[in-house]
């Protein structure tokens, strides 16, 4: 059994898409959901759908706590869906390749510290841009810099506001991110 572990900041959809995709799944399933945010809409989207979930601060992200958490849970694949502290090089080390997140850009394009979510659509909205999309990656030490997994386009010339990109993004979000993790777990 492979076990998932999602690390969520904010509303969950994406956790909540991956958790609902491997429900039934044989060989791999979520097994905890972590927050940085006690007031996290995730934590209500893992209570029910019936996934443990925890709560974190920063000293229990850095100190510790939660690697004991990843491995007492025996993580096979940490899944990072809209997270958005900087992720510790001590659980990088320990888990080689096997902490991924999702962009809500074309990575290398709109990356980097402080941008997610809103902020990158704005400025994708602002520059004109004609496409825009998601990119999951590897997570290493820099913001958005580990080795690019998968990539989607979308055209956004139709859009007129960040919440409409947005729609679009969290369209290819909800279809690819599960499918891609499922693939890396067949690896």
């Amino acid at each position: 059994m492979n076990n998932i572990v999602i690390f969520a900041s904010g509303s969950g959809s994406n956790a909540e898409k991956i958790i609902q995709h491997f429900a039934d799944n044989p060989n791999s399933k979520v097994v905890l959901v972590l927050s940085n945010n006690p007031n996290a809409k995730v934590l209500e989207r893992a209570e029910r759908l019936n996934v443990r979930a925890a709560v974190f601060d920063r000293k229990g992200l850095n100190d510790g706590e939660v690697l004991g958490l990843l491995q007492e849970v025996q993580a096979d694949l940490i899944v990072l869906a809209g997270f958005l502290w900087k992720f510790p090089e001590s659980i990088i080390k320990e888990y080689p390749n096997k902490v991924i997140n999702i962009h809500p850009a074309l990575l290398p394009k709109y990356g980097g510290k402080g941008m997610y979510g809103m902020h990158v659509h704005q400025a994708v909205l602002e520059q004109q841009e004609k496409v825009t999309g998601i990119t999951i990656h590897y997570v290493n030490e820099h913001y958005d810099e580990g080795g690019i997994i998968f990539q989607q386009e979308v055209n956004v010339e139709d859009c007129t506001s960040a919440e409409a990109i947005a729609e679009k993004i969290h369209q290819l979000e909800h279809r690819h991110f599960p499918e891609v993790i499922e693939q890396l777990l067949k690896q």
